[in-house]
């Protein structure tokens, strides 16, 4: 999902899980061990909380980027018989199917996981776990509208031509989360006419979330050209002015909800590390730095949100979704008729 990369807002200290080694009683691990975490581009964290895991349980956690949630899943999919890792995170509710029916990871069940996570199980044997969610919507420069746009439908409104910015939805997660909100809005038959509309108003496509807020909108930075751009929900909380009030609104009627999940690899190096790195991603603490850090709500169950998101950042009501089935029996049909319509 993707994100703000922005300093984390300072929040309360909460104790932080034990691994499991140390809640059964024993000491942290002698010697190092070291777990690869494959994830995509937009993954941040506070650095002294995985070397404060590291002290604890002797386990060092190395980071390896691998692009847009879509390029992670690709990757993971055609490196299951010699894999990368030992622990992925990033894939969402939009490629999840394609990961596991392709056999990427192997089953675990976190003891964190009933505690706000199997709200978003996607699979019976718990090969994915829920780390956090948002809703992928579309945000506007509030500064460039005196009353912006609502509906996916104002976007085909004149006045706002060549001001949107969306991602690829091949390459990008957010850019596939909102190919499928306009197919469930929109239906079979009404979404292609409607990107029809949107490439022929001057709609802009780039291959990713931070080359489309950071580069191409116009909020984050003020230089940007587009006022119009598919993030999330949350975005708008990053955006506050001196005056406390957020640059960007996000259009509610057009989010996505989507869902994060990390899971261990099948044929790791180091399963049994990986399961420990898993659980502290479960744990109170690492899940208090998520919205600072990515700009996306924690899965666990009563963490603490930063008072900036009660103000610019609500959680959508009614967001649209879509079974993972219905996702996975469509979702290449949908691109290559996207591609089709939109690059071709």
């Amino acid at each position: 999902m993707r994100r703000m990369l922005t300093t984390a807002i300072a929040l309360a200290a909460i104790p932080m899980l034990a691994s499991c080694s140390l809640e059964s009683g024993g000491s942290a691990a002698p010697s190092d061990h070291k777990v690869v975490l494959v994830t995509h581009d937009s993954f941040a964290y506070t650095k002294t909380l995985f070397e404060q895991f590291k002290k604890d349980t002797g386990i060092t956690i190395e980071v390896h980027a691998a692009g847009d949630a879509g390029a992670l899943t690709n990757q993971l999919v055609l490196t299951k018989a010699n894999p990368i890792g030992d622990l992925a995170f990033g894939i969402d509710n939009t490629f999840a199917t394609r990961a596991l029916n392709e056999g990427v990871f192997a089953p675990y069940t976190s003891p964190q996981a009933s505690k706000g996570p199997q709200r978003y199980d996607v699979d019976a044997s718990h090969r994915l776990t829920a780390i956090d969610l948002g809703d992928v919507c579309l945000n506007y420069d509030v500064r460039r509208f005196e009353n912006g746009p609502k509906t996916f439908e104002d976007l085909t409104d004149p006045k706002y031509a060549s001001q949107l910015v969306v991602e690829d939805p091949q390459t990008s997660s957010p850019g596939l989360a909102f190919l499928l909100a306009t197919i469930a809005h929109f239906g079979e038959n009404g979404w292609q006419p409607y990107w029809s509309k949107l490439k022929a108003g001057g709609m802009k496509v780039v291959s990713g979330w931070e080359e489309a807020y950071s580069q191409d909108f116009s909020g984050s930075s003020g230089k940007g050209p587009k006022a119009i751009v598919v993030s999330y929900a949350s975005s708008p909380s990053a955006e506050l002015g001196k005056d406390g009030k957020p640059r960007t609104a996000a259009m509610l009627d057009t989010c996505f909800r989507q869902v994060e999940y990390a899971g261990v690899l099948q044929g790791a190096k180091n399963p049994e590390d990986a399961k420990k790195v898993l659980d502290f991603l479960l744990s109170p603490r690492f899940q208090a730095d998520v919205p600072g850090q990515m700009y996306v709500y924690p899965s666990l169950q009563g963490v603490a949100l930063p008072k900036e998101w009660q103000q610019a950042a609500p959680l959508p009501a009614n967001p649209i979704t879509m079974p993972g089935d219905r996702i996975q029996q469509g979702r290449d049909g949908w691109i290559r008729q996207w591609r089709s319509l939109v690059q071709g």
